[in-house]
């Protein structure tokens, strides 16, 4: 019997590694987002995330198939701005892509799980839950999505379902361009200061999610790993 994954956002970037990753591992991998994704062998179902009963509808035609039994919540937007000058509205907007499509994604695969006994949640969440200016929206969102894999843990561990947080950062990734631009001072300080020497790629994130998805992984949950070249501890030049 195949066993079928479901990324958000899976058809670029992380989201693309992360499927890509699957489909080369052998699962029968499902991608919700607005765009279709090229050259890769999966159920694509085109669907505004942001957008809670076209959400629903597209959870319910990819369970018509069967139960999913792994979900990565990968789906995101930034929308950066300062402090002084973030609304409400973008707050707003954020968090409904952000964690409510997360939350809808978990609450729909989740009877399959249970019935399973078995189940893998994998929440993409962000270096930036550490602190960065210009991100008062997004490191709200990505520090729910870290809460929210610490108290699925607690709840769905009598069911064999865990959930983990990968935090990555910084990636080479078009919404990191968008975000960080090449000529900001900004995004060199940030890239100066990665341990490691280089910018992280998204195959580097998709291993460590397929590593939290795979059977290895069975007795790790509610834990948060970040993925960002050692930047999250900051460079020692001393």
């Amino acid at each position: 019997m195949s066993i079928r994954a479901l990324v958000t956002g899976g058809a670029r970037g992380i989201g693309r590694a992360i499927s890509s990753s699957l489909v080369e591992a052998g699962f029968d991998v499902i991608i919700l987002d607005k765009i279709s994704p090229e050259d890769i062998k999966c159920d694509f179902i085109q669907v505004d995330l942001s957008d809670e009963n076209a959400t629903n509808n597209a959870l319910e035609l990819s369970l018509q198939k069967g139960d999913i039994t792994r979900l990565v919540n990968n789906v995101g937007i930034v929308s950066p701005a300062y402090l002084r000058d973030s609304t409400t509205l973008d707050f707003a907007s954020v968090m409904n892509i952000n964690v409510k499509t997360a939350i809808l994604c978990a609450k729909a695969l989740l009877p399959g799980m249970e019935s399973r006994k078995f189940g893998r949640i994998v929440n993409i969440a962000s270096r930036t839950v550490l602190g960065k200016p210009l991100r008062t929206n997004y490191s709200a969102s990505k520090g729910a999505l870290i809460s929210l894999s610490r108290t699925w843990a607690l709840e769905l561990a009598e069911y064999g379902v865990t959930s983990n947080t990968v935090c990555p950062g910084p990636i080479a990734t078009e919404l990191y361009t968008q975000a960080n631009p090449s000529d900001s001072q900004r995004t060199r300080s940030s890239l100066a200061n990665i341990p490691l020497g280089r910018i992280g790629t998204p195959d580097d994130v998709a291993a460590a999610v397929m590593f939290f998805l795979g059977n290895e992984a069975a007795f790790i949950t509610g834990q948060t790993l970040h993925v960002c070249g050692g930047s999250s501890v900051g460079r020692n030049d001393f």
